[in-house]
């Protein structure tokens, strides 16, 4: 038992030292590629920080607002038939999502011609949707951005090498290995965060087009139920 623990305490202590040496070595490679290199690293890291920020937080909020209670509109419509309008608005505003909002704005409006609630029930959906968007344009932008930054700290690279070759009498892979290094690394974390952020963006722009069909049927609903004959 003491030697199955001593074996384990070592491949833990083995497992750590692997993992600080393979931070040390990307710090290492990192500095490698002089300071244009490490300039463009840190940019890219900063991105890299934004778009994860942004990728939870809308993940989040978006499915936070497509969650609502199945059974919601058919309370709202109990509730317009026994002509308690007031109780439905309350439970719109009890209930923090785009389609609740939606509801609430034409209930405000019934006695309205329905052109008029359907109007202002789209302006409130329309406002809810920019909500949803909100940030994805950023995370768009950085999806394009990063591997551009990277592909500049490639150039800066390249002309430092070519520059060394150009100057240097005795041309070995020492003198070329600082800009092949600023030209390899700036490349890889430049297409690392293009690629998190494409694949986010997408992922973030499926989960707004479902609550989006969600507001449109649950509202195609509420205009139906405000049509349907009183008892």
């Amino acid at each position: 038992m003491f030697n199955l623990g001593f074996f384990l305490f070592q491949d833990a202590v083995a497992t750590g030292t692997e993992t600080v040496a393979a931070e040390q070595n990307l710090i290492d490679l990192i500095l490698l590629g002089g300071p244009l290199g490490v300039a463009n690293v840190m940019i890219n890291v900063v991105l890299s920080v934004v778009a994860v920020y942004i990728f939870v937080e809308r993940w989040l909020t978006i499915t936070q607002a497509g969650k609502i209670d199945s059974n919601f509109i058919n309370n709202i419509r109990s509730s317009v038939s026994s002509n308690n309008v007031e109780g439905a608005k309350n439970l719109c505003k009890s209930t923090d999502t785009p389609v609740a909002r939606m509801v609430e704005k034409g209930l405000m409006r019934i006695g309205k011609p329905l052109k008029d609630i359907d109007a202002a029930v789209e302006n409130v959906g329309n406002l809810e949707v920019f909500k949803l968007e909100k940030n994805l344009s950023t995370l768009a932008s950085i999806s394009g951005a990063a591997p551009m930054i990277g592909f500049l700290g490639t150039v800066t690279g390249m002309i430092q090498s070519f520059y060394k070759m150009a100057s240097e009498q005795n041309v070995t892979p020492d003198v070329l290995a600082g800009g092949i290094y600023q030209a390899l690394i700036t490349t890889a974390f430049g297409l690392i965060i293009g690629i998190f952020a494409f694949v986010t963006y997408n992922i973030l722009v499926a989960k707004v087009e479902k609550v989006i069909f969600l507001m449109e049927s649950t509202t195609l609903e509420f205009m139906d139920l405000l049509q349907e004959p009183t008892k």
